[in-house]
């Protein structure tokens, strides 16, 4: 994947994007996961997909035949750069990294152990640096690259019974700002797409609740929750040569729930 000049930018050929051919891992094969690889494949790119859920990486070879997947828990140290290193010498490079691990854990702030609040962190945001520190490595020094990661609006909005998912989310957005302002200079762009409530498995038994999905719709100006597809346009663009003067933004894609 090359980046644009002044001259070129601009839908000239039916690629537009220019992901054609581009190197992409994608960290987290659930829902939005799943969806944002298929747009890369789509797109001509080359994908490889991570997850400790060998169920989950079955289903991304069935829907996506020419992905390739890598088993790994994150969670162990020094999994992200091992990682990272796997999945260059499979694509023979790296151009794009997505991080798309989370989970939630919807109490009051007074009931959790600091177990359970160290386990959603370390989830949602210590893999997220692990992956990112490898890339980043790598494209720094080839000087190109595009690394974006999957934050929230709670890492905007005080959502109650959301304490360490909005904490984490929170730290992942000015982590990402930090490495954006690091790597700027080399060529190497980083962003962070903030989703509202979509429907996908981390929110499937929650939205199930007499009451929950009327009372969420209810929050958001366009009257309904999103989809993991409505995730992967934002992302692409966000990977493609066209937003190579984007960094250290958080996008959010939430139906105007940040608004009100």
């Amino acid at each position: 994947m090359q980046d644009l000049d002044e001259a070129s930018v601009g839908p000239t050929t039916s690629d537009w994007l220019g992901l054609s051919g581009s190197r992409v891992v994608v960290i987290g094969a659930g829902g939005i996961g799943l969806d944002v690889a298929g747009g890369f494949v789509a797109a001509g790119g080359c994908v490889v997909i991570v997850d400790r859920d060998r169920s989950r990486l079955d289903s991304v070879t069935a829907a996506h035949p020419t992905v390739t997947t890598i088993e790994a828990d994150l969670l162990e140290p020094g999994a992200g750069g091992a990682v990272i290193s796997e999945a260059i010498d499979t694509l023979g490079g790296l151009d794009v990294l997505i991080h798309c691990v989370g989970m939630n854990d919807r109490r009051p702030v007074l009931d959790f152990t600091e177990e359970e609040w160290e386990r959603i962190m370390r989830t949602n945001l210590s893999t997220a640096f692990g992956v990112a520190q490898a890339a980043g490595r790598v494209m720094v020094a080839q000087n190109h690259g595009r690394i974006i990661v999957l934050s929230s609006v709670s890492g905007l909005l005080a959502h109650k019974n959301h304490a360490p998912y909005a904490a984490s989310k929170g730290g992942l957005n000015q982590m990402m700002r930090v490495m954006a302002a690091e790597w700027a200079s080399s060529g190497v762009t980083v962003n962070a797409v903030a989703p509202g409530y979509i429907e996908t498995p981390l929110t499937a038994d929650y939205l199930k609740k007499p009451g929950v999905r009327e009372d969420l719709v209810r929050l958001v100006p366009a009257g309904r929750l999103g989809v993991p597809a409505e995730i992967v346009g934002p992302v692409l663009f966000l990977a493609s040569a066209h937003s190579q003067f984007i960094t250290g933004h958080v996008l959010y894609i939430d139906g105007g729930r940040t608004l009100v």
